[in-house]
């Protein structure tokens, strides 16, 4: 439920409510908004007790929240939340972030060459994967820790903020030593371990939407990231596994609409996974800006036909500037930058 607390609640009155919630033995979130201030009591709905809270000092009214993630839904906070990865790069703000790079770090010319390129078509975030979960366990399992060495290095050179995916709960503190943001990917996305431990570090977290999560499945997990803890919480949409075969995954755009309008979270799409098809990638993104998502992150390659995972749905520098130019006239259409 949600304490909503009077326009002219003093600080003390604010500090009994977060008191008795304690005291209850529940979670508290002050939110802090231009006109009023909300306290959400968020744990067991059978230690939450409305009517103690309606009589306290400056409670102007105490509102259940609907749904079942407490923490991400706009019940709690309407105002939509932007996630900071460096100066450059802040989502969910107006301007459009685009993060691009190769799906794995496969060496130092390799991803220094792509940083150098994206961050010269307008990109703010290096993608690039230092540990890779492979359906095949004798494919490329990404280069570990050397990988993610070659990720700093190159936003040293680029100022790229880096987001890398983190596999394991025991890799996340070597991973955030690293890195700007952590991903989790779509095969982990009920790992709840991970979703604990990703919660319980400050770096930002990229979440991808399970393969075969449902919108609400989705948005409860990543409470787990929230409740641990960790506000910085970016969804991502790529796709989910249904009987089509025309692309790799199902992309549906709508879930991005449908995304913001239940959560205040960022939400970001990965045309690449959502289509697998490297001539889909440009068309998709275009709609993806257009449908209002937040930014998008992208798989771009300098050289796609010898890439050690997923060439195919691979852009090059080339057309990765092309999509930039054009992605920045849809963007300044909706009344948006890039």
């Amino acid at each position: 439920m949600i304490v909503v607390m009077k326009p002219d609640a003093a600080a003390g009155q604010i500090q009994a409510v977060v008191d008795l919630v304690r005291e209850m033995g529940l979670k508290d979130q002050v939110i802090q908004g231009t006109e009023l201030s909300v306290v959400a009591v968020i744990g067991d709905d059978r230690k939450k007790d409305r009517t103690l809270f309606e009589t306290l000092p400056g409670v102007e009214k105490v509102v259940p929240i609907l749904a079942p993630y407490k923490r991400a839904s706009r019940e709690v906070q309407p105002e939509r939340t932007a996630v900071v990865l460096s100066d450059a790069c802040i989502i969910g703000g107006n301007k459009v972030m685009v993060i691009a790079g190769p799906c794995s770090v496969e060496s130092e010319e390799q991803i220094l060459t792509t940083a150098h390129a994206v961050k010269k078509a307008g990109a703010t975030g290096l993608r690039g994967g230092a540990f890779k979960p492979r359906t095949n366990p004798y494919s490329f399992q990404g280069l570990g820790e050397e990988g993610l060495k070659l990720l700093a290095k190159a936003r040293d050179e680029t100022g790229l903020a880096i987001v890398t995916e983190v596999i394991t709960p025991t890799d996340v503190d070597m991973v955030s030593e690293y890195a700007d943001c952590l991903q989790i990917g779509t095969r982990n996305a009920q790992n709840f371990k991970l979703l604990d431990a990703c919660g319980r570090q400050p770096k930002a977290i990229l979440y991808k939407r399970g393969m075969s999560n449902t919108l609400d499945e989705y948005l409860q997990a990543a409470e787990y990231i929230l409740d641990a803890g960790n506000p910085n919480v970016i969804l991502c949409e790529r796709g989910i596994r249904t009987f089509e075969d025309h692309t790799r995954n199902t992309l549906s755009l709508a879930s991005v609409t449908e995304l913001q309008h239940r959560a205040h979270l960022p939400v970001v799409v990965d045309p690449s996974q959502g289509t697998g098809y490297a001539h889909l990638v440009p068309a998709i993104s275009d709609a993806s800006v257009a449908c209002g998502a937040d930014g998008l992150i992208i798989e771009v390659h300098p050289d796609p036909s010898h890439a050690l995972t997923d060439g195919a749905q691979s852009v090059t520098p080339d057309v990765l500037v092309d999509m930039m130019q054009r992605m920045k006239r849809i963007a300044e259409a909706i009344g948006r930058s890039l």
